[in-house]
């Protein structure tokens, strides 16, 4: 185990078990939140332009983030997005392109109701209604689009900004929000949508944790299969010395 051969190996293993151990060190140090957002931060109302910019996805820490601002609707972009939940209810939601700015909107969900009767005669309600709007409620991801079903392909199941945007008008050079707004407060009939306050962000990434911890057995492996190998090729030259002495003294 003391030739050259060996050492090398194990000079080398300790090249890789070290590379193993910083990798593992690296994983810990992201496991570890030093700076977690304060409990409730969420709930604080914060001005919508202060939160996120047209077109950035919403970092993590502010999914759910209480935001206002204020508008304008633009006509005939009042559309309903089925296979809505409000406590365990399935409905649909009505939602609403808001101009925020000159060229710039956001996709509101404006209210919640279980029969699609309601949700057509709040669309036709707010079409007649007031255009200026002010918006307070929970700024929320998007969903990302969904293919619609064969025999109703105008149907939207997924709360999408850019499926949204597809039935949307006067979007031309338009910015748009990627993440959109629930409305706290419903409008033209509908009900309030439920939406809780997110949960607490823990302070541990356990999943890196677990990859730290991975680099660490990776690690240990190195050497293992070292003394694996080296100790083989010496229980092997045992045998072959005792078959010659044996040989030997026949």
């Amino acid at each position: 185990m003391l030739r050259g051969r060996w050492i090398g190996m194990l000079v080398l293993c300790l090249v890789v078990a070290g590379v193993f151990a910083w990798l593992g060190q690296w994983q810990l140090e992201r496991a570890i939140e030093t700076d977690p957002p304060p409990a409730g931060v969420t709930e604080e109302v914060r001005p919508l332009t202060d939160v996120v910019e047209p077109g950035v996805y919403l970092p993590e820490p502010l999914v759910g983030q209480k935001v206002e601002t204020s508008g304008t609707w633009v006509p005939d972009d009042f559309l309903v997005v089925s296979s809505r939940f409000n406590d365990d209810v399935e409905g649909f939601w009505v939602t609403g392109q808001l101009r925020v700015a000159d060229r710039t909107s956001i996709a509101v969900a404006i209210g919640w109701t279980a029969d699609r009767g309601v949700a057509d005669d709040a669309v036709a309600k707010l079409n007649a209604g007031e255009a200026e709007a002010s918006i307070t409620g929970r700024l929320i991801s998007d969903e990302g689009p969904a293919v619609p079903p064969k025999d109703d392909p105008q149907r939207m199941d997924k709360m999408s900004t850019a499926a949204l945007l597809s039935h949307w008008h006067d979007i031309d050079q338009l910015d748009v929000y990627r993440p959109y707004l629930a409305s706290q407060t419903a409008a033209a009939g509908l009900s309030d949508i439920s939406s809780p306050a997110p949960d607490e962000i823990s302070p541990v990434n356990w999943l890196n944790v677990f990859y730290a911890v991975e680099w660490a057995i990776f690690a240990g492996f190195a050497f293992y299969l070292w003394y694996r190998l080296a100790k083989d090729a010496w229980e092997r030259e045992v045998e072959e010395f005792e078959d010659a002495v044996a040989g030997e003294s026949a």
